[in-house]
């Protein structure tokens, strides 16, 4: 057994959940018998089961460990060192420290029991929750572990060559959720070593213990070279706490040995980074605040921006699994459904994450059943497609959002927004990089634009840049004054040289509170009057703005691209690249004049492209500058000289009919397409019924199919008990060597001991017949009228009976009463009193 850990002076009791199916009988027992008593933690069983079998595995469970095991029930506390285990037909959730429980909303075939525990912990508990998969078919409890692994808590599979049936444990493995892969047997030494985190020293002035600091420098530094991401300006308390857990699967005690293990596992390096980025999200969390956004914010901007083409853009900052975006996405088609068709503008949402493995989650869209405890049911069916795995974005949403990986840290910030949501991010990040984010957020802003933080992040010192919708609120507008067209500095993503730094001095100088007169004076009438321009070097890398260059530059979606042949408008892409190259080899400036940015924008501009011969720091480069133009006026048509020939007339004429013939066949045919293919989509989609009834009949089939398995393994189980009980009854009557006859209601042999043979001559054969039918050598006739009297009665009745050959038996009967209290016939027992008669006649004679 293991060692007893300390015990938790936690708030929260600290929850593992675990999911089985079929064949999961004996891993739960195998898992429970190793947990120590008094381990601190309280344990959750979800299993398939026959929403109309009474269950039998809380007694089942029961018998291999000390802890109580109890049935769930509604509103029931969750207490340490206790195991709670799921009623038939129920779900089971947790909520501010007690069970809750709900008939499920799925037809079976379609429940997932366990992706709704592991999803319910991963809110509750958030980075406290602990979920562990057990044998099981088809997939349940992946997207639970995906939940629980996205806030940060510890999760647990069956390793699939020890599992009856690894479909469960493989389909977790495979979607890179799980922490730690083991036996049932040692899950419990793996979870607590994890749980209860090693003691550290007091912390230095930097936050981090005198011996780790080190350490840690070094592990910031192998991520940096490992994943180009630079986390030294995240929180410290966050990185230790993400660096424990990975120590404590690894059971490693000191942070140089961590470091060691890094530099000898690569691999470790990746697992490591997934851990530090924090993905705790929901859809409409907060509601209020979303509310507000819809009822206040909404409509000023759509009053604004009309009859104006083109559409709103925003931006959603650190959007993890994507439940920020879609709800944006949701809640802004909800606000815009009242307005003529001509007023809905569209809405263009930019969602970005750091995470490669939650952008391929949210470009999915699809979500566990889980998340209708967060969006209502007129939402579910209004904007998700119901699948068996869960809940499906539909396309019109989908279609409203492009998610790309950036990092909001090192990478220039989408530009020309009407929105911008970053909520709960900044509170991961030190106060230095949070002062450096609010102003880039007002640089990324329209005039008037919306700024949405999380309820525990605020604009802090920029209050001149932004406005709160009231004083309590996260949602702020954009204020447009003179701090906001600060050059804004972004690092070159592919070519870092010692150029930025050299860049920096400028900037730096401008913002120095020292600066004198003329300084304050230039920097004032360079940003009223300077136009916006680019610095590029002669890749073409962005490595300044001044002004606001949105509407000539924009970041391409995908994989962020901060350069300027991509970021530049289609109209001018082209124009710009051959003068770039041009002025840079020519060291001479090159202008383009009159050049249209776009097809659908008149707006007409001059371009400069300026070679930088000097100072030598930023020699090489190249300032591009954008000025608009008044557009030209179109000049007048030149009319067509000359007269057109007759003959040259008659053919265009005829030329005309053709086309027009052409155009009649064309449209016959489109007609006959048309028709063919309405017909061919009537046949797909009773294809699609057909294909939809049959997949809903096999997912039907396999949940019974794996109730069944439970109940036979809870059967099996029963009947080894029962022949194990009989077993037991059958040694203690033989040992005891009393003859012994048991009778059902109808006075019928039901069974009889070895015994029996000195007072009736038995067989198996026997078994069945009427008791009146035996031939016995006892002198008793009254024999089947005292057993009928003893059933009426419900009294036993003892004689002292003589047989043929002189023997004597005390007879005893008896009724035969279950654990039910039922009576089900009657027992006689025949104990040989031959010997004290003997002696008793002895003494009397003498």
């Amino acid at each position: 057994m293991l060692p007893t850990p300390p015990r938790s002076v936690a708030q929260h009791v600290r929850i593992v959940a675990l999911g089985a199916s079929a064949g999961g009988l004996e891993p739960l027992e195998q898992f429970l018998a190793q947990v120590p008593i008094r381990s601190g933690l309280a344990y959750l069983v979800v299993q398939h089961m026959d929403p109309t079998h009474k269950a039998m595995l809380s007694d089942l469970l029961q018998r291999t460990t000390e802890m109580p095991v109890r049935e769930a029930t509604e509103s029931q506390p969750i207490e340490p060192d206790a195991v709670y285990v799921i009623p038939p037909n129920a779900e089971l959730t947790v909520k501010n420290g007690a069970i809750h429980l709900a008939v499920p909303s799925q037809p079976r075939g379609r429940r997932m029991p366990i992706d709704v525990l592991f999803s319910s912990l991963a809110r509750e508990l958030g980075d406290r929750a602990i979920g562990v998969v057990l044998s099981g078919m088809g997939s349940d409890g992946t997207l639970g572990l995906r939940a629980i692994k996205s806030q940060g808590g510890l999760t647990v599979a069956q390793a699939p060559e020890s599992a009856q049936f690894d479909s469960m444990p493989k389909s977790a493995i495979a979607a890179g959720c799980v922490d730690i892969v083991t036996q049932p047997s040692t899950m419990p030494q793996s979870i607590l070593s994890v749980t209860f985190e090693r003691p550290r020293s007091m912390p230095g002035a930097d936050g981090v213990d005198d011996l780790d600091a080190a350490p840690l420098a070094a592990i910031l530094n192998l991520l940096h070279a490992h994943s180009k991401h630079d986390l030294r300006q995240y929180k410290t308390s966050t990185l230790l706490r993400r660096i424990d857990r990975r120590m404590a699967v690894h059971e490693l005690a000191t942070m140089v040995a961590y470091v060691a293990f890094l530099r000898e596992n690569p691999q470790e390096l990746d697992l490591l980074f997934k851990e530090m980025l924090i993905g705790v999200t929901s859809f409409f969390r907060d509601g209020s605040v979303w509310q507000d956004l819809k009822d206040s914010m909404l409509p000023p901007l759509l009053t604004r921006h009309r009859g104006v083409a083109g559409s709103l853009r925003a931006w959603v900052v650190g959007c993890s699994t994507g439940e920020e975006a879609y709800t944006l996405a949701m809640l802004y088609t909800e606000a815009v459904e009242h307005l003529p068709v001509s007023q809905r503008l569209p809405l263009q949402i930019f969602a970005t994450d750091l995470s490669a493995d939650a952008i391929a989650v949210a470009r999915a869209g699809l979500y566990p059943a889980s998340i209708a405890r967060d969006v209502e049911p007129e939402r579910l069916g209004r904007f998700f497609h119901h699948k068996s795995s869960g809940y499906l974005i539909n396309q019109g949403i989908r279609d409203m959002v492009r998610f790309a990986q950036h990092d909001v840290i090192l990478d220039p910030p989408f530009t020309r927004l009407d929105i911008l949501c970053c909520r709960n991010l900044m509170i991961y990040f030190d106060a230095a990089l949070q002062q450096r984010l609010i102003p880039l957020f007002h640089y990324s802003l329209r005039p008037g634009g919306v700024l949405l933080l999380g309820g525990s992040e605020t604009v802090g010192r920029a209050q001149a840049m932004f406005k709160p919708l009231h004083p309590k609120t996260r949602l702020y507008w954009r204020i447009d004054n003179g701090p906001a067209t600060k050059m804004a500095v972004f690092p070159t993503p592919r070519r870092p040289t010692a150029r930025s730094a050299t860049l920096e001095t400028p900037v730096a100088h401008l913002n120095t509170a020292s600066a004198n007169l003329q300084s304050l004076a230039d920097q004032a009438l360079l940003q009223a009057f300077s136009p916006p321009a680019v610095l590029v070097n002669d890749s073409g890398d962005v490595l300044y703005l001044n002004g606001r260059t949105g509407v000539y530059l924009e970041p391409a979606a995908g994989k962020a691209n901060w350069n300027i042949h991509v970021m530049a408008r289609p109209g001018i892409r082209a124009q710009l690249a051959v003068a770039l190259r041009t002025a840079l080899k020519d060291k001479k400036p090159v202008e383009l004049r009159g050049l249209r940015l776009d097809d659908e924008t008149p707006k007409i501009i001059d371009i400069t492209v300026q070679p930088i011969l000097q100072p030598a720091g930023i020699a090489g480069m190249a300032l591009i500058v954008f000025r608009d133009v008044v557009a030209p006026i179109r000049g007048r048509r030149h009319k067509a000289s000359g007269v057109v020939d007759t003959a040259v007339g008659d053919d265009l004429i005829r030329s005309r009919e053709e086309v027009r013939a052409l155009r009649q066949d064309m449209q016959a045919s489109q007609e006959e397409l048309q028709a063919a293919n309405e017909e061919l989509q009537s046949i797909n989609e009773e294809l699609q019924s057909a294909n939809e009834e049959l997949t809903t009949s096999k997912e039907e089939a396999q949940s019974m199919n794996e109730e069944l398995q439970t109940v036979n393994g809870e059967l099996q189980s029963k009947l080894d008990d029962l022949a194990l009980a009989q077993s037991d009854m059958q040694n203690l009557l033989n040992s005891i060597d009393i003859a012994t006859l048991f009778l059902d209601n109808g006075l019928n042999v039901r069974r009889f001991t070895e015994q029996i043979a000195s007072v009736f001559h038995l067989r198996e054969a026997d078994i069945g017949r009427p008791l009146s039918e035996l031939a016995t050598t006892l002198i008793y006739p009254e024999l089947h009228t005292d057993v009928k009297e003893t059933l009426r009665t419900l009294m036993f009745s003892e004689k002292e009976i003589t047989t043929a050959d002189g023997h004597w038996f005390s007879v005893r009967i008896m009724p035969y009463r279950t654990q039910a209290n039922v009576i089900q016939g009657a027992v006689i027992t025949f104990v040989d009193i031959t010997s004290a008669k003997e002696l008793e006649s002895r003494l009397r004679n003498v």
